[in-house]
């Protein structure tokens, strides 16, 4: 049996196609529904990873008004722990969405939809536990360092540090792999 009949046979599509790329081993070119479902694939591994981080985090905030020193904290940071919280809260809501959006519309051949939805509430969700992690270092470093101030400096500069690992890296090669995009579709490449 051939790779692409047994490719057909497994995902029930045709439109896999092998082609032998010149002097070197097969490759193969990736269909629109193989394509599909490796991006719900990486979808669902993403959000295991977050999920993880911001259960996790939520779980430490949760127990920290049940403390004692939380009685002593001021009005300040008592605000900035319910701000803190509802992000918290608000970026579980986002990163499991996908979850529940597979299952309400599993079924209905929506698969394409669903992955770009759910890779939009990735990134809403992703934006979300940034700022939630901004509010708990603010609310951390507010006690430990005596200040807002000294707390805002640091906070920035982790924040800072944030969108260039979580956003500006990301985008830049996005950019620079979709300027390539024109030249690359002409041998076939697909993402």
């Amino acid at each position: 049996m051939t790779t692409t009949t047994r490719r057909v046979k497994e995902t029930g599509s045709a439109d896999t196609t092998t082609r032998r790329a010149a002097g070197s081993a097969d490759t193969t070119a990736e269909g629109a529904r193989e394509r599909v479902n490796r991006r719900w694939q990486e979808v669902l591994q993403e959000t295991r990873v977050a999920q993880t981080g911001v259960q996790i985090l939520f779980g430490f905030l949760l127990s920290l008004a049940f403390t004692v020193r939380f009685r002593e904290l001021g009005g300040f940071d008592r605000g900035l722990y319910v701000v803190t919280v509802v992000l918290a809260a608000s970026s579980t809501a986002a990163l499991i969405a996908p979850v529940s959006l597979h299952r309400c519309l599993s079924g209905l051949r929506l698969k394409e939809d669903v992955v770009i939805a759910a890779g939009r509430l990735m990134v809403c969700g992703m934006v979300l536990l940034a700022l939630t992690v901004a509010c708990t270092l603010m609310l951390i470093l507010n006690v430990v360092l005596g200040g807002a101030v000294a707390a805002g400096i640091v906070v920035g500069g982790v924040m800072v540090w944030f969108a260039l690992c979580w956003y500006v890296t990301p985008y830049r090669l996005r950019r620079r792999a979709l300027s390539r995009a024109p030249q690359d579709e002409g041998e076939g490449g697909h993402s």
